[in-house]
């Protein structure tokens, strides 16, 4: 079982690698860095020009996460201004970021209508969170706060860990705010 175990998880990294670079085949070399977090006050200019108020609270030490995982880490929090600022009618959104040792963890709640826009079901941007965060082995939670506004939550381990992280687990801490 720990051979299979191992040869599983040898394959998946194989076929994570081969899928990068056949989606890269078509693409024109970057001009530009790769985006991350180190962009994230980019993000929040762009978000109060359309009308938000975005408030941030970072905590935590860990190191600067792989450059997946940042890069996947600004795009869901990209998404998720975005979502806010045209589909929600929010005007106040709070990012939360927390970095340990092995992850990183964010949370960005609104307090927009909560629910998912109307007419939008072939819309991909939350399925797409969903699938970054699934690629690097971590998941991502969207949905209607409890008390109103749509909460975006996404877990990223700077490794692949040994099982899938399917839920939060009723024990399982989020720092993130949840």
């Amino acid at each position: 079982m720990a051979a299979i175990k191992e040869g599983s998880k040898e394959g998946l990294r194989e076929l994570r690698a081969t899928l990068g670079m056949l989606r890269q085949v078509d693409e024109e070399a970057p001009t530009a860095p790769t985006p991350g977090l180190a962009g994230l006050d980019d993000l929040i200019v762009s978000a109060t020009r359309a009308g938000l108020d975005v408030r941030v609270d970072e905590r935590g030490a860990g190191p600067s996460p792989p450059a997946a995982v940042d890069l996947a880490a600004y795009r869901i929090v990209q998404e998720s201004l975005t979502n806010a600022a045209r589909h929600s009618g929010a005007r106040h959104v709070t990012i939360r970021i927390h970095r340990d040792d092995r992850q990183l963890t964010i949370g960005i709640e609104d307090d927009g209508r909560g629910s998912a826009p109307a007419g939008n079901a072939g819309g991909t941007g939350i399925a797409g969170m969903t699938e970054r965060a699934r690629a690097l082995g971590g998941m991502l939670s969207a949905r209607p706060g409890p008390a109103g506004g749509f909460v975006v939550r996404a877990r990223l381990p700077f490794t692949v860990p040994d099982k899938p992280m399917d839920d939060w687990g009723a024990d399982d801490q989020d720092p993130a705010g949840g």
